[in-house]
């Protein structure tokens, strides 16, 4: 093999190397977009969904029981649910928050707070302290409500990442597929190329 065919060789050879190289770090970006986005989805999104339903669930406990002035609850379960309900803004915390979603969290904690030191001043049980208690739980509702709808809005956007990232792959599959044939056909002309030596 002469010289001039072993460079054609090694030319037709290396541009297919490249395009390969080059398609398969732009799909390895794609799917670590997409990798991401649903880890995102799932202990960010999906995992403070549960969060935010077991809060709910110790909100709406402290609201029953003060509507039907239950004060047995308020001198026994109060305290336990209390300490669950920090562990939770505590794990809540501890997720990838939006800013947003730190100021509306930042803001219920101390919400909560307050309604605990309320709470903590129950003496006589009548009904005008539990009506009392009222504002600073709805108030809790509202926050809960607003932080829910954060989560959709997250999860919403990482799809919408995935899709793109998707779509994006689509692409280049196709563009390989016509760059592939195109590469194809110009290795096959360098390949069978061969100058006519000049007579002297």
């Amino acid at each position: 093999m002469s010289f001039f065919n072993k460079v054609k060789w090694i030319l037709g050879i290396s541009m297919v190397f490249f395009l390969i190289l080059a398609t398969n770090l732009i799909d390895k970006n794609n799917y670590s977009k997409i990798k991401d986005s649903v880890e995102t989805i799932y202990k960010d999104r999906l995992l403070v969904k549960g969060l935010i339903l077991d809060i709910k669930d110790i909100v709406h406990k402290k609201e029953l029981a003060s509507v039907e002035q239950d004060s047995v609850f308020y001198t026994s379960q109060v305290e336990q649910l209390n300490q669950k309900m920090d562990l939770l803004i505590s794990n809540f915390e501890n997720t990838k928050l939006t800013k947003q979603e730190e100021k509306l969290l930042k803001q219920f904690k101390k919400d909560h707070k307050s309604l605990v030191n309320k709470e903590q001043n129950l003496s006589k049980f009548t009904s005008e302290e539990f009506k009392s208690l009222r504002p600073y739980i709805n108030q809790l509702s509202g926050g809960l409500k607003n932080l829910s709808a954060i989560q959709l809005q997250e999860g919403e956007k990482q799809l919408a990442i995935s899709r793109r990232a998707i779509e994006s792959v689509e692409l280049f599959t196709q563009i390989e597929i016509y760059f592939l044939i195109f590469l194809a056909v110009i290795v096959q002309i360098i390949v069978i190329y061969n100058p006519k030596k000049t007579k002297n």
